[in-house]
């Protein structure tokens, strides 16, 4: 393909990339848009956390399985009207969910997002990778797309805090909207009307599987959501999403291994490295998930403002860059992946073991900043080289399939993390619940004491001795439950910090982790 047959001779190089990493950037606004603040987003549509979590697996997981038949729509329009029509119907589906409070409405809504997030992103990619000429350049730039990526969640909160302090949430969405029109802008004026690739008809192609894949995985996303809230295998609604899922999904495989031009190779995984890349992505994942009981905290616990939350995120993100321009100095050094892979899960567990000692009822800022950028750190050194990784351990022929790996590692690893954390918090909660509690009610003098003193400062404000007793016992149990909290969420950073360690181990032993990943003979696109 000759690039000047796609973009007008008189834009640069340079300009090209840019405007490439502008458009790609779209995806950090379908993302976290809704994630930047969930609690009032899930207020605004009158929903409880879990409908918005579900909401957001909903468009990551559409997003994973039309990478499956993205190509086919790609090769088949002309790029330029083909992304021009993406980013109109993208700022068309945006602004519209800013008029949506019904749920189900809602949700089909995430779904094209989903669609509309996936068909672009291939093809600027692809665009993207053959701008750069050199090994470095490759390196350079897509840690510039994942570190956008990275740090989406803190930027987008932080302008949806000042938001909601000075509009009405609905100006989120229409300046998210108006966002992908100047993404339309640069493509009217910057791309040539020709082709990437030859004209492919748009028959044969595979909507069956696409469906099967798209039903196995939002029902799985559901069970895995919802699982909790409905008593797992106590709700007949958790064992019927089980059985789709499972009949659904098995269909899906029994398809691929059938027909003549599968949409998914299986045949990738007989390379042991990217089952390797899938299981660190997985366990990667649900290791990142814990971050959100640190915001949690820093909203239950120590009572800090949304404006404060939004701006020590800020803090994370700067451990993101660090890390990011670390893993790219390993990667331009040829450093051996398993030595990255060490150090990155080594902060991490370093970070849940330096927080453990943090979960107390108060703390200071300049307490956490260190174990806060460690985390960032750990997570920028880990990402690109985990893609990389994953992407290029199979033969070209198979990329796609490998991509598709690589987004399933994070899908569900974001996904059964977030239930895990769900879970064990609750059951951790109860246990520490209930054994403080009898020290509450029992006969324990200290407890009593502060007890009394407590219903005699309500007394003091004028409240009667009944309602002075029931408050008394109501903020001393809300101080349990903020113990058992904390206690809870000790525990659980004490066992993820024990699991690093050993997979450090492992990977240290780990005898298929020694090449670094070859960015040099392949043309890669990163999914």
């Amino acid at each position: 393909m000759e690039d000047k047959s796609i973009f007008k001779s008189w834009v640069p190089n340079w300009a090209i990339i840019i405007i490439l990493f502008v458009c790609l950037l779209h995806s950090m606004i379908l993302l976290g848009v809704y994630s930047s603040n969930v609690t009032y987003a899930a207020s605004f549509l009158d929903i409880e956390p879990e409908d918005l979590q579900f909401s957001m697996c909903v468009t990551y997981g559409t997003l994973l399985a039309t990478i499956l038949i993205e190509s086919r729509f790609s090769n088949y329009f002309p790029a330029k009207s083909y992304l021009i029509a993406l980013y109109i119907l993208i700022a068309v589906t945006i602004i519209s969910s800013a008029y949506v409070d019904n749920f189900a409405v809602f949700i089909m809504l995430r779904v094209a997002e989903g669609i509309l997030m996936a068909l672009p992103v291939m093809i600027l990619r692809q665009l993207l990778v053959e701008r750069f000429k050199s090994k470095n350049a490759i390196i350079i730039g897509f840690t510039f797309y994942y570190g956008s990526l990275l740090l989406a969640t803190p930027f987008i909160m932080n302008i949806a805090v000042w938001f909601l302090d000075h509009y009405n949430w609905k100006y989120m969405l229409y300046v998210s909207g108006m966002l992908q029109l100047i993404n339309v802008f640069l493509i009217l004026i910057t791309f040539n009307s020709h082709r990437i690739t030859k004209k492919i008809p748009l028959y044969q192609v595979d909507f069956l599987s696409y469906v099967l894949v798209l039903t196995s995985i939002i029902t799985g996303a559901y069970f895995f959501v919802y699982a909790e809230k409905k008593y797992w295998f106590d709700s007949s609604q958790m064992i019927l999403a089980v059985i789709i899922s499972l009949i659904t999904g098995g269909l899906f495989i029994f398809r691929q291994l059938l027909v003549k031009r599968p949409s998914f190779d299986f045949e990738v995984f007989k390379y042991t490295n990217l089952r390797t890349g899938f299981v660190l992505f997985f366990i990667f994942y649900i290791c990142r998930a814990t971050l959100s009981i640190c915001h949690s905290a820093m909203f239950t616990i120590w009572n800090w403002d949304p404006s404060r939350v939004a701006g020590v995120q800020y803090i994370n993100g700067l451990g993101n860059v660090i890390g990011l321009i670390i893993a790219a100095f390993f990667l331009m050094k040829a450093m051996a992946t398993k030595y990255i892979f060490m150090i990155g899960f080594m902060l991490l567990a370093v970070y849940h073991f330096w927080f453990t000692f943090l979960f107390v009822p108060d703390v200071a800022l300049s307490d956490i900043v260190i174990p806060y950028i460690l985390q960032g750190i750990a997570v920028g050194i880990l990402f690109v080289p985990l893609v990389l990784f994953t992407v290029t351990a199979v033969p070209a022929k198979m990329m796609t399939s490998s991509g598709i790996v690589g987004v399933s590692g994070r899908f569900w690893g974001s996904t059964i993390g977030f239930c895990i954390m769900q879970n064990v918090q609750v059951f951790l909660n109860k246990k520490h619940f209930l054994k403080l509690s009898q020290f509450v009610t029992g006969e324990n003098p200290q407890a009593q004491e502060t007890i009394s003193k407590t219903a005699q400062s309500f007394m003091a404000k004028g409240y009667t001795v009944d309602e002075s007793n029931a408050l008394a016992l109501k903020k001393v149990f809300s101080a349990v439950a903020k113990q058992s909290t904390l206690l809870s969420n000790m525990e659980i950073f004490t066992v993820v910090g024990y699991g690093l360690l050993i997979l450090v181990v492992f990977i240290g032993f780990n005898q298929h982790l020694r090449h670094t990943a070859n960015l040099f003979k392949k043309k890669i696109w990163i999914s």
